[in-house]
């Protein structure tokens, strides 16, 4: 599972943590990743927020792959005026609270790929309006066959 904290961790809480459960941390103590033995990934994703979860300021614990329907699971506890509210405008709309959630995520996920090809799209524009159509797929062609260790921004 991966853990996504809410705020780096000093040294001692994570060494405290890790004596809970085996941990692997990232450069700057923001994300973990921790194996925890489980049926299901809902149960160890359960079972690791019930046994770090007052330890650590979780924000969000995910699978770190797709499951074979190409989902990730993702656990996130909110605040308990958060859950009641997301609670009440679930049962208004005859939804699940985490099926209102999940269609939440996938609609900010498809705008911010509009926009992304918005943005693209212009990119492409003002880059046409100064070559030809042949010399930008040429140039993309040429840049595309590079691999760059890390993508700019």
């Amino acid at each position: 599972m991966e853990i996504t904290l809410t705020r780096p961790l000093p040294p001692p809480v994570l060494h405290r943590a890790a004596r809970l459960l085996p941990l692997a941390a990232n450069h700057d103590a923001t994300r973990l990743m921790a194996l925890v033995p489980a049926k299901t990934p809902h149960r160890a994703a359960r079972r690791l927020r019930n046994r770090l979860g007052e330890q650590l300021p979780i924000d969000v614990i995910t699978t770190p792959y797709p499951d074979a329907d190409h989902k990730v699971l993702l656990n996130v506890a909110f605040p308990s005026t958060v859950n009641a509210a997301l609670t009440a405008q679930a049962h208004r709309e005859h939804q699940s609270p985490e099926r209102l959630v999940e269609l939440a995520v996938h609609r900010a996920l498809a705008e911010l790929a509009d926009q992304e090809i918005d943005r693209f799209d212009r990119a492409v524009r003002r880059l046409l309006a100064r070559t030809t159509p042949a010399y930008l797929l040429s140039a993309v062609g040429h840049a595309l066959t590079r691999l760059p260790e890390r993508p700019t921004p």
